[in-house]
């Protein structure tokens, strides 16, 4: 398989975070819009419920939180949950990804650095290497690492004692977890897309922060146009911020929305040119449906992994895409909405 090193612009409505090579000062305002408490964390209300009473039991009996697994698509608060989680508990927090532990003694180096009851939270942890994996099997259940010394048969094992901490585990794609990692989770939590009410209510608190004065009825409009999904909803209100000013506008109207998600060619259910694309190869290509994965990748010129995890989710949500045994079908509801005569093939 050929790989594609060609690098693609970075889609506005896409929800994952921002790294090194997104703007610095918008990174940054990702942090200051994060809620610290739980009590300001809008949304997901079962799991806060019960987190809360985990994290109260925890404290009750001065014991460290047990292990905790959160999945979901991208950007509806994961890593958020984990801080918020280290905050409420009084503890610290250490953050790394999957793919930065690469030996035994990355996992030792920074579990060893922290105390008893502190937090370590590793994202894409699906993404850890197979021998990476194995020890945080002992790790996290005896809170010990075994570790060879020396080589050939002068070699010996030791045991190395860790300090009693939390692992948060963060995924989107939970199939990809190995069954041994996954049950030594004390609690696993599903996040799902977000509803347009609560995304509401984070636009206006988010608008509150960064001193954005909005309309009611452009706050709805700009809600529905978020993919359900917050980390896009605070995206999409700076660029909103930006058009109003520079067309010298005290306050984000109706109009002002409006202009923006047509500049930027994000549609009223918060479909982009790629979602758009993708749902018309498929219809008009394959008359839609069923089509395969790597079918689908290859004429859209995306990566299968990108389109099943970054696109798909969004658009099984809205039920314009179905899976089935034989492939993806595009549905009825999508040719409505693209505005294509529907056929029934």
């Amino acid at each position: 398989m050929i790989e594609r090193t060609r690098k693609k612009a970075k889609r506005l409505v896409s929800s994952e975070e921002a790294t090194e090579e997104t703007s610095v000062q918008e990174g940054q305002q990702d942090l200051t819009l994060r809620p610290q408490k739980l009590e300001d964390y809008i949304g997901q209300d079962e799991i806060k419920k019960n987190l809360g009473i985990f994290m109260q039991a925890a404290k009750k009996r001065e014991e460290s939180l047990e292990h905790v697994l959160l999945h979901g698509p991208p950007g509806l608060g994961k890593t958020t949950l984990a801080h918020i989680i280290a905050h409420e508990m009084g503890v610290n927090i250490r953050v790394t990804s999957g793919p930065a532990l690469e030996k035994q003694g990355d996992v030792a180096s920074i579990i060893t650095n922290l105390r008893d009851g502190d937090i370590l939270f590793i994202d894409e942890i699906h993404r850890l290497r197979p021998v990476v994996e194995e020890v945080l099997y002992t790790a996290m259940e005896d809170f010990g690492i075994d570790l060879i010394i020396g080589k050939g048969p002068s070699a010996r094992s030791m045991r190395l004692k860790l300090p009693k901490f939390t692992l948060i585990g963060a995924t989107t794609k939970m199939s990809m977890l190995s069954s041994p990692l996954r049950d030594r989770f004390g609690t696993l939590f599903h996040l799902d897309f977000y509803t347009p009410e609560d995304i509401e209510k984070i636009l206006h608190r988010s608008a509150q922060l960064l001193d954005i004065k909005m309309d009611e009825d452009a706050c709805a409009k700009l809600a529905r146009s978020t993919r359900q999904t917050p980390r896009i909803a605070n995206r999409l209100l700076r660029r909103v911020r930006d058009f109003a000013e520079v067309h010298g506008r005290v306050r984000v109207d109706l109009q002002t929305v409006e202009d923006t998600l047509s500049a930027l060619r994000v549609d009223a259910l918060g479909l982009d040119k790629t979602d758009r694309e993708i749902l018309k190869t498929i219809i008009e290509k394959f008359q839609g449906g069923p089509v395969g994965l790597n079918t689908i990748a290859a004429a859209t010129s995306e990566e299968e992994d990108t389109v099943e995890s970054v696109y798909e989710p969004f658009l099984l949500k809205l039920g314009f895409l179905e899976r089935t045994p034989r492939g993806r079908t595009v549905t009825r509801r999508a040719y409505e909405h693209l505005g294509i005569p529907y056929v029934k093939v």
